[in-house]
Formats: structure tokens, sequence, C-alpha cells
């Protein structure tokens, strides 16, 4: 099968009956982005998927196989408390230009490395998170960011026509010099974890409950939400954007960065790159949590006008999210929970 266009594979997988394959069959994803090309393929092998390509692609499939699976067991696609596992694991070659998943999985971005891994059959289960509105499931991920990572990445998705490196150096840029704070509402339920096993680490903040449905909330203007159930290794974060969790421990990260000057936004930001702990700032917050909930204060004002570029609520009041690199948009509240070990990856 030949695709053309974001989604197609989702479709297709959704129609496959994996348990039946016991040859080869090819999945070629072909994105169009005005001169450069990318070529992305997925085969499923000896129930098996592997999907070469970037962790859109990546995450498109993972969430193509457990939504597969979710119809197959005869769930509610549009809420799915209690998903059930994935039937077949999946191995990732990276081909894109962060590739998260798979630097995350073998350390190292290196097609041979993941090959190896695939050919070996070493396989680690991985926690996958639901993100849901009061009304329908939106997709199946493993990390997703709200607010100056989201907007970034609308933005580079309005010049599509530009190469794909110069479109992001450009998106961040932009995003950054017309820096402006999401006005929000956090309720999280954090993860309750015994106190012997305990530890303080990088600035996380690990809360020990009485009761295990005791939620918290946080109110107020937030430059950016991160929501992350892997550890999230790239090049631009060596020991990852959630270096505190794990990728199948049963928790989420949520780190929070309050409403700060720039100059200090950029020192947080700088820090990812390098040894230090990027969490150490007064205006950045971190949790363990098992779920979050994210539900976004409606704007007014000349502000909202006159912010043509970052204002994320169009006419529909939606408010873009970055989920695994994929631009979703979503007026109403986003509820992310996290499911332990719900899929297995080749690593």
């Amino acid at each position: 099968t030949v695709t053309e266009y974001e989604g197609h594979a989702l479709s297709v997988l959704k129609e496959c009956e994996l348990q039946a394959f016991d040859g080869i069959a090819l999945l070629y994803l072909l994105l169009d982005v005005q001169a450069l090309y990318v070529v992305v393929r997925a085969f499923l092998f000896c129930n098996r998927v592997v999907c070469v390509g970037g962790d859109g692609s990546v995450s498109e499939v993972a969430h193509g196989l457990l939504l597969k699976a979710q119809i197959d067991a005869g769930k509610d696609t549009d809420y799915v408390s209690m998903p059930v596992r994935a039937p077949v694991p999946l191995g990732v070659i990276p081909a894109g230009t962060t590739n998260i998943l798979a630097h995350t999985l073998y350390g190292i971005k290196h097609a041979v490395t993941a090959t190896l891994h695939i050919i070996m059959g070493h396989i680690q289960p991985v926690d996958v998170c639901t993100f849901s509105t009061p009304s329908k499931l939106l997709r199946f991920g493993f990390s997703a960011m709200f607010g100056f990572g989201a907007r970034t990445l609308a933005l580079a998705e309005k010049h599509r026509w530009m190469p794909s490196n110069q479109r992001k150096d450009f998106a961040f840029i932009k995003t950054l010099a017309d820096l402006k704070p999401e006005e929000c509402e956090l309720s999280f339920l954090p993860l309750r974890i015994p106190q012997e096993d305990s530890r303080e680490n990088d600035g996380i903040t690990l809360l020990y409950l009485g009761s295990k449905d005791q939620w918290h909330k946080i109110e107020g203007h937030f430059l950016n939400v991160s929501i992350m159930a892997i550890p999230c290794l790239c090049s631009m974060a060596p020991r990852g954007l959630a270096p505190n969790t794990r990728l199948n421990n049963g928790s989420m990260a949520l780190i929070v960065v309050q409403n700060t000057s720039r100059t200090e936004f950029i020192k947080h930001l700088k820090r990812y790159a390098s040894v230090k702990n990027q969490f150490s700032f007064p205006f950045v917050e971190t949790y363990t949590v098992q779920e979050v909930k994210v539900q976004p204060r409606l704007k007014s004002g000349p502000d909202v006008k006159e912010n043509r570029y970052l204002n994320a609520a169009s006419a529909e009041e939606n408010y873009p999210w970055n989920i695994d690199g994929d631009l979703m948009k979503e007026a109403s509240e986003v509820h992310v929970r996290v499911h332990p070990q719900l899929i297995n990856l080749y690593g």
C-alpha cells in the first residue's frame, strides 16, 4: 500500500488483521514537504510491525496499533479508561529529524543499532498515555506539550513551504520573540509511591498521599506545560526532556513553567543541552503523576486580536497541542492518563 497523506497509515492499520500476517507486507508513507520528500516505510513481518521514520510517523503507527487493539476487543473507542495492550510489538528505525522515541529506546539515533535490536528480539514494555476530551479519545501517545512547545509547532505547520530545519528555527525564534503565557487550570493526580522507594533527584516533586484519589490543582499563567511518560532523549536534550521518568515505571512527568521573563525562560531552555539541572529555577515546578487535566481559560481583550501569529485560540477557540511532534487543536479540557506497559517496543 502506498499512502499519500497524513493519517493514511492509521486508516490502513485499523483495517489490518495483524494476527493473520505470516509473510511480508510493505507500507510506504510519503510525506511531501515542498522540495523535501520524507519516505517512511513500515512493514509487518511475522506478527511484528517496524516503522522507519520520524517521531510523527512512529506515533501514528503506535496509535493505530493500539486503536486497532481496542476495536478488536470491543472497546468503546470514544471512552477508553482501561485499554488493552497492543497485540504485536513495534520496532522503530530512526529516519526523522529529532527521533525522540528511537533515541530514548536505544540511547542513540542509529538505524543499524535499531535494526539489530529488532533482529535479536530485544523487547521492552513501554508506558503509553491516552489523551481525551470529556466526549472522545483524541489519541494514544507518549508525550505532549501545551503552551510554548505547542505554539512553536503550530507556527511551523503554517510555514510548511519552508525547508524543515529553517521552518523549525523560524517558528522557535518567532514564538520566543512573541512569548506569552497561557492562562489555564491544571488538575493532577500525583503518583502514590512508598516512602522507602523515594529519592530526591533533579528537583522532581514526589507527593505521598494518604488517599490515592486526592487531586491537586494549580491555576495561573504558564509559559509551557509538558506531560511525558518517557524520558524523551534527543540531541538537543541528551539527558532527556523529562529525565526523571522511565520507559515503563507507570508514571508521567508533569513539568510546569510559570510565567517569567524571556531572559529567564531562555536560561531554562539552554539548560536542556547541558549537564546542569534544567528544573532548578524558581518558576519551574515538576511532579510525578498518574493523571493530568488541562483546562485552558478563554482569552479576551486587545492582545488576542494583535497576536495573529501565536494566538492559539481561533474563532472556534481551539488551542494547539504538541503530541509526539504532531499538532492537534482542542477547545475543551484535555485529560491525560498513563497506562503502564501498554505496548511492547524493540529496544
